[in-house]
């Protein structure tokens, strides 16, 4: 079997950085995503191998282990056993060594051990007379979000590796965060556990409001004669619109807080931010020549 080169499918230098690990992952992952490829099977393939390649490069201890051991990376308890009892030598790129066999350790197949384990394959390291369990290897993706999306609780669908999982997305998740599923990762050999599904969200913000942890921030026009005079406006907030009582003599800049207007918190049902409302008075232009006398008089007796 044929070593496969994660540094290589990711397009990254065996030095390259954590942070460059995953700009690389991302890159390439929105590339061959399925949803982008329907019914291209070398995307569907690609993908996978960037899936593959990114689970164990973007975790340090994965890393380490690869680097050292190469395709039987996930097999390095047994490696080190082997080098005490003397049966190995090292090399981790090497198909298999003396007292082991099966398909953990030098088994044909299309991809490696790791890949077969991870999308409906089977690994196994077999020792004389001895069965050992591993646990199925951990998946993760990418959804990326829209802020609207995220204001409430909702489902979606996901194809993961050909499977559909539907998943429920709790109200509030942040941009970066991460949440684990359990159980719904790689199949596991020797009757181990399967692996989990980490899902990374990215939330896009294509509305007028900044969001700032859990509060909102917008800003709303005010009209000269409202700011001077007072009266009611109504202003958006993310779920409708409400009415605002402006006080007379309101200053440019002014701001105003709406408790439980913001965002919601992750996983406190009912529980919001503020939304925090900046008030930009807008100076009229193009007076008429009536309006430009009224102001003047109003001018006359500010300075009297």
């Amino acid at each position: 079997m044929a070593f496969i080169d994660y540094y290589k499918i990711l397009e990254v230098d065996k030095k390259a950085t954590e942070a460059e690990i995953k700009k690389a992952y991302r890159k390439m992952a929105r590339k061959h995503h399925p949803d982008l490829n329907p019914n291209d099977k070398e995307a569907e393939r690609k993908f996978k191998e960037i899936n593959e390649a990114n689970e164990v490069l973007s975790h340090a201890e994965n890393r380490k282990k690869y680097d050292e051991y190469g395709e039987n990376w996930q097999h390095a308890e047994q490696y080190e056993k082997a080098k005490q009892q003397g049966q190995y030598s090292g090399g981790g790129q090497q198909s298999g060594f003396g007292g082991f066999e099966g398909e953990g350790f030098g088994g044909a197949g299309d991809y490696s051990d790791f890949f077969e384990s991870m999308f409906g394959g089977r690994t196994s390291g077999r020792q004389r007379g001895h069965s050992a369990q591993f646990k199925g290897q951990d998946f993760t993706t990418e959804l990326n979000l829209d802020l609207k999306e995220v204001y409430t609780t909702h489902k979606r669908t996901l194809n993961i590796n050909g499977k559909n999982i539907r998943i429920t997305i709790p109200a509030g998740v942040e941009n970066g965060q991460q949440i684990k599923i359990s159980g719904l990762g790689g199949e596991a050999s020797g009757g181990g556990p399967k692996g989990d599904l980490y899902i990374t969200f990215t939330v896009e913000n294509h509305t007028n409001f900044k969001l700032d942890k859990h509060n909102l921030y917008s800003t709303v026009d005010l009209d000269l004669y409202n700011a001077l005079l007072g009266g009611e406006i109504t202003a958006d907030t993310f779920d409708g619109k409400v009415k605002l009582t402006v006080k007379s003599g309101t200053q440019n800049g002014t701001k105003v807080k709406l408790k439980g207007k913001g965002f919601p918190i992750y996983k406190k049902e009912g529980e919001f931010g503020d939304l925090y409302i900046t008030y930009q008075v807008k100076i009229p232009t193009d007076l008429s020549e009536k309006e430009k006398e009224l102001f003047a008089e109003l001018a006359k007796l500010r300075t009297s």
